[in-house]
């Protein structure tokens, strides 16, 4: 070990005597941390200085008239984006706009066209339009440019689709209630109307017998017709409200049931909804059950996907009630069947909750969930999206229709009223004619009785018929269900369709800012860099060795100067990161120590491809940093890279000294710290035996190749 330590003291003897040697070799330490720094702070939070992105915004929406409601979507996007910093939204004309971004002048330019609110109000019509936006963007100004300005446009589409479905659904839901409270303005009228045509009805079989009676009995069937014609102004008055009002009602239902169509569309997004939070479950079942992934062993992936599933518990349960209300009017239980499976869905749903919860607490014990358990997960994930399948796969072609035809068949019953009130109104006269012969033929004697006699057959026939009616409508459903299923609140109503599902978002590792979060990548690349300019400008070979002095003797000796001052790079790069710029560090101490361990490993490989294959290794060096830029998963996730990369990415150096100081930037797990320093103690291990065993023998095979190549003039 002596010669070792002797040619390292002999290194550090030589730099103190010549200061020409200290001053490069002090602009090596420290040119590694620039190299790091103007890149850190370049990038430092670049997502907030979007505001200065010129994007060009032209209006040319006329509005429209949507449900007797003006309605110009085109101004609120426009009024929304003058407040909106996020991009520079530039207002302007469409010539203008485009000639913009055709010169640079706008990385991009959204066009509103003058149809647009007009396309959108045709929600409620037989024939829907989508609306378009136009979004021009020039793409080869800049790289990113084009993703921000295109999240900015699909920020303004979600905007707008949001508040057009709430506005469309709480227009429906509004008719619904509009609707309902008539009935129930309406409903003692239509109630006393039932009972004065039955009551009628049954004093049928009195005025019948009473018409029949002889003479003797003429005083009695006086009072009856006299009752009677009493009772008929009332029941002339009734028929003539029952009549405006079964109209009313009638055209009601008809709006009712084109509303219910609208809003169909809505309602299979609401189990498409669901079907994807049952999916969202099997995958996660199936991650459990596997024992793979990240995402299954995290306990927070777990609570969020608990939360949704009880979200969607809850609208399954509302959509159950709904339909069964609509059972009423469907008839022969049509709907029935779409409420239980709903119900079932629900109490799957709960207990997949209850069992994810269970094994999310066994997670956070670290224990592993039963078996059992996941297998009962497994059943009723998949039983749950069969249930979602069949009910998506018969919306269309079953249920919706059903619905429909509920509705409409209630209209049809209700229009059925309409003309047996009509048919009793025309005929109320001649029940009056009738009363009132009977009565005169009562005081004349049987001459007038026998009139009666004739007459009253038809009017009982019309009477019975009027009673027959009201009795069919009823079978059509009950009118206080209808009236409850029309007034629902119209605005929890809209609101809940318009946005069923929110993002509750835990943020496990914050990082202020995006040059924080950038600054394992770029002081971990400088460190690199740090290590080829040392190898390029200071000799790995002793010029004039002595006596006894080996080749490995050599190796270490040299080595031990170089690692010096790599160290001292790392330790500029790792505090001038923290003093100088800022940057978040959750661990100080750990990320200057993880700073110089990397470095010692990185300079121990680049020096030993320069030791041992001489100009050939640093070119070596120069390709393995080219491979590790983009396979070490620095600046993108190695999963969106190519096959290549992905597939190189487990042996490269960078992907774990990248991790370890990222690690020490954002809270450290020991089992990953440990993992990282033990692969870079590998990469270490390997090196120094490259470097023992094939120095010597690959220099000295070497030695007339580089001779021959130095005669060329051109290689030193």
């Amino acid at each position: 070990m002596k010669p070792v330590f002797n040619i390292y003291a002999g290194d550090m003897a030589r730099l103190g005597r010549n200061w020409a040697a200290a001053v490069i070799v002090l602009g090596l330490a420290v040119l590694p941390s620039l190299y790091a720094w103007f890149n850190i702070v370049a990038s430092w939070d670049p997502y907030s200085q979007t505001g200065g992105l010129p994007v060009a915004v032209v209006n040319l929406d006329q509005g429209a008239s949507f449900r007797g409601t003006s309605l110009n979507l085109g101004n609120e996007i426009v009024e929304s984006l003058r407040g909106n910093t996020n991009i520079g939204w530039t207002f302007t004309d469409e010539e203008q706009a485009v000639r913009g971004v055709e010169r640079g002048d706008y990385y991009a330019c959204i066009i509103i066209p003058g149809q647009f609110s007009a396309q959108l109000g045709t929600i409620l019509s037989d024939n829907p339009q989508k609306a378009e936006l136009i979004y021009d963007v020039n793409e080869k100004i800049n790289a990113v440019s084009p993703k921000i300005t295109g999240k900015g446009a699909s920020g303004i589409i979600e905007q707008v689709s949001r508040h057009f479905i709430e506005t469309a659904n709480g227009t429906i839901f509004r008719i619904f209630n509009e609707i309902g409270i008539e009935l129930q303005n309406e409903l003692p009228t239509l109630l006393k109307l039932r009972e004065i045509v039955f009551k009628l009805e049954t004093l049928l079989p009195d005025i019948e017998r009473a018409a029949a009676t002889a003479e003797e009995d003429i005083r009695k069937a006086e009072r009856i017709v006299a009752d009677i014609q009493s009772r008929l102004p009332a029941i002339v008055k009734l028929a003539k409200d029952s009549e405006q009002l079964a109209a009313r009602l009638a055209d009601a239902l008809d709006s009712g049931a084109r509303a219910a169509e609208a809003a169909g569309p809505d309602l299979l997004h609401n189990l498409q909804l669901l079907r994807m939070t049952a999916e969202a479950a099997s995958q996660m079942t199936a991650a459990l059950s596997e024992g793979t992934g990240t995402v299954a062993a995290d306990p927070a992936a777990l609570e969020r996907l608990s939360g949704r599933l009880g979200g969607a518990a809850e609208a399954a349960g509302s959509l159950a009630a709904l339909f069964q209300r609509l059972d009423g009017f469907a008839g022969q239980n049509r709907l029935q069947a779409v409420s239980s499976k709903l119900v079932q869905l629900q109490t799957k749903l709960q207990r997949q909750q209850i069992l994810l919860d269970a094994a999310r607490a066994a997670l956070v014990k670290g224990e592993k969930p039963a078996a059992e358990l996941i297998r009962e997960m497994e059943r009723l994930a998949r039983e749950a999206s069969l249930l979602l399948a069949d009910l998506i796969a018969r919306y269309d072609t079953d249920i919706q229709p059903a619905v429909t035809q509920g509705l409409n068949a209630a209209a049809q019953a209700a229009r059925t009223a309409l003309a047996a009130l009509q048919a009793a109104n025309a005929s109320m006269p001649n029940v009056q004619a009738i009363v009132a012969d009977a009565a005169a033929g009562l005081a004349a004697g049987s001459k007038a009785l026998q009139a009666v006699n004739a007459n009253m057959p038809a009017a009982a026939a019309k009477i019975r018929e009027t009673a027959d009616a009201v009795r069919a409508l009823e079978q059509q459903g009950s009118l206080e269900e209808l009236i409850g299923l029309l007034r629902h609140d119209a605005s929890k109503e809209s609101a809940f369709f318009a946005e069923p599902v929110v993002l509750k978002e835990n943020r496990l590792y914050p990082i202020p800012n995006y040059g924080s979060a950038m600054s394992p990548f770029f002081s971990t690349l400088s460190l690199w860099v740090g290590a080829l300019l040392l190898v390029s400008l200071l000799s790995v070979e002793i010029h004039a060795p002595g006596e006894g002095i080996r080749s490995h003797h050599v190796y270490f000796g040299r080595f031990l100067t170089f690692w010096t001052i790599a160290v001292l790079q790392s330790l500029i790069v790792t505090a001038g990161d923290m003093l100088l710029l800022g940057t978040y560090v959750a661990d100080p101490a750990a990320f200057v120590a993880f700073g110089a361990v990397i470095s010692s490993v990185f300079m121990l490989i680049v020096y030993t491809l320069v030791s041992v294959f001489g100009n050939v290794g640093k070119a070596m060096a120069i390709v393995l940093l080219v491979l590790q830029l983009s396979g070490s998963g620095g600046t993108f996730p190695i999963q969106v890279t190519p096959a290549f990369f992905q597939a190189i990415h487990p042996y490269l150096p960078f992907t774990y000294a990248i991790s370890l100081m990222r690690e020490a930037v954002g809270g450290m797990l020991p089992d990953i710290v440990i993992r990282d320093l033990c692969l870079l103690g590998v990469y270490a291990a390997l090196f120094l035996i490259v470097g023992i065993a094939l120095k010597e023998w690959i220099n000295k095979a070497a030695t007339r190749l580089v001779k021959k190549a130095k005669e060329s003039g051109l290689i030193h």
